[in-house]
């Protein structure tokens, strides 16, 4: 009733407005009509499912902006589905490789006027993440991707800081995969690494005491050996004012007329004579105490040089075998020929947000053919078997097959040695075309976006600052090992590119933001 009247008292205003009233009044009753039948064009909406087994841990989630559709994956298959809303057209969600580095349960968004994003997992520092909200069954978000609220808070307590988010321009699904480069782990190595770790760890915290405790002794001796030269100073200036009252008192005797003042210039002689032989012999002392605190300030130094030497060898060893109990992620760029390895250090960034990734290792690569494309191949060890480890393979972009584009790398002999005795489950290998994104840094695993796709969503969104890199040191005894760093890889794939004749151009835009559902 509610309704035909207010129609009612719609079509009298148009009648009194004339005929403009009236054709918006036809113009309304056009769009009812047709916004059926464009609703009927929309694709259908992928529905929730669960798998019908027990879930293990989530390995891997797998976005197809293809088919607005997550999936997460286990070791043994598929466990959780679900539409999503990735972002719309010039706000598009960038395809690509990713890691979740931040959860928040109750997150209000400081882009898009404090809009609410429930169980939000960040997946890059400027701004793209997984979080519930509405879906209208297509692309809809400014580059995140909206999930069902109710799969978004149930998914909430199971991922984790460094769970791999895999964004798709089209359908992927992870397939198994087995060769030889990938990494088997030594048993042995897998069997000693948890004892290892904590003998390491014992031994880095005696050998940061020991450090702490030689610098605190050259310190002392240092600053008691920078105390000499004033000391003796003072007391050679002492010796001269003695010596120069003795040689008053001898030209005095050597003027005295008469007998009295003879006796007391003979007086004053002695006096003054006394004087100078006991500032001499101070002087003599003390030149003579002197040397063996120079001796030992140069000693204590040495000895502190050493400590801090040792510590370093023991705390990076200890770090290694810390490392060694994580998950091992290995990037390939076949744009900057390096190879970058990243494990969670589990450490919370000393800046807020987030946890330290260790960046140690970055070193050149071997690439048969360099010129030729590799694609972007996702190779992950699922789970452990009586051989090693079983691996899958996901590929987001064909430039050459996954098994020829690892055929193609050789990596590191060295690498392979610190890495692939202790690898586990959850441990990749990423071959990319692309560089690293510029939105990489300390408190990221990996961050790479396929430039010959849509990437809006990063458009409109402020880059993150210039990275603060964890230092090799990041042990958490006596310092935590951080410094500013300005990025040092020249290579790094700009945060915000905009495609123009074909190819993509980079620049930050100056344009207000949409101020609606983000």
């Amino acid at each position: 009733m509610k309704n035909r009247s207010t129609t009612a008292q719609s079509t009298r205003a148009m009648r009194r407005r004339g005929p403009a009233g009236i054709i918006a009044l036809a113009a309304v009753a056009t769009f009812a009509a047709v916004a059926p039948a464009t609703a009927a064009k929309q694709p259908r909406q992928a529905a929730e499912a669960v798998a019908p087994r027990v879930a293990g841990e989530p390995i891997m989630a797998i976005v197809s902006i293809k088919s607005q559709q997550v999936t997460f994956y286990d070791a043994d298959g598929w466990i959780l589905r679900a539409p999503v809303s990735t972002g719309t057209t010039g706000r598009e969600t960038p395809a690509g490789v990713f890691a979740v580095i931040e959860k928040d349960k109750d997150h209000h968004s400081t882009m898009y006027d404090d809009a609410w994003m429930p169980n939000m997992q960040r997946i890059t520092w400027n701004g793209i993440a997984l979080h519930g909200g509405p879906l209208p069954g297509y692309a809809a978000s400014h580059g995140c991707v909206r999930m069902p609220f109710g799969f978004a808070e149930n998914l909430f307590e199971k991922t984790y800081i460094g769970m791999r988010v895999i964004i798709s321009p089209d359908d992927a699904v992870p397939t198994e995969f087995s060769h030889p480069s990938l990494f088997m782990p030594k048993r042995e190595a897998m069997a000693a690494a948890p004892s290892r770790a904590d003998k390491l760890s014992v031994e880095a915290e005696e050998a940061t005491r020991a450090a702490d405790e030689a610098k605190k002794a050259a310190s002392a001796a240092a600053k008691e050996a920078a105390s000499l030269p004033a000391a003796l100073r003072k007391l050679d200036q002492q010796k001269a004012r003695a010596d120069a009252e003795l040689a008053f008192a001898d030209k005095s005797l050597a003027n005295a007329k008469t007998d009295q003042a003879r006796a007391k210039a003979e007086e004053l002689k002695q006096k003054a004579a006394t004087k100078a032989a006991d500032a001499a012999t101070q002087l003599d002392a003390a030149k003579a105490a002197a040397q063996p605190k120079r001796d030992a300030a140069a000693a204590t130094k040495e000895a502190a040089k050493a400590a801090a030497t040792r510590k370093a060898d023991v705390v990076k060893a200890a770090t290694d075998a810390k490392l060694a109990l994580e998950p091992v992620s290995v990037y390939i760029s076949r744009a900057t020929q390096k190879l970058y390895v990243r494990r969670n250090t589990h450490k919370p960034a000393p800046d807020g947000g987030g946890e330290v990734f260790d960046t140690s290792i970055e070193v050149p690569v071997t690439i048969r053919n360099p010129d030729l494309p590799l694609g972007t191949h996702i190779f992950t060890a699922m789970a452990k078997t009586d051989m090693g480890l079983r691996w899958s393979v996901v590929t987001i972009e064909n430039g050459d097959g996954a098994r020829n584009a690892l055929d193609r790398i050789t990596i590191p002999q060295e690498v392979l040695d610190r890495i692939a005795p202790t690898a586990l489950p959850r441990s990749s290998i990423i071959i990319s075309d692309e560089p690293l994104s510029s939105e990489t840094n300390y408190r990221t695993e990996f961050v790479a976006v396929l430039s010959n796709q849509p990437q809006g969503g990063f458009i409109t969104r402020k880059p993150t600052a210039p990275a603060m890199i964890a230092s090799d040191d990041g042990w958490d005894n006596g310092g935590n090992g951080f410094f500013f760093f300005q990025q040092r890889d020249p290579y790094v794939q700009p945060v915000n590119p905009r495609r123009q004749r074909g190819q993509y151009q980079y620049y930050q835009s100056t344009q207000p933001m949409q101020r609606n559902w983000w």
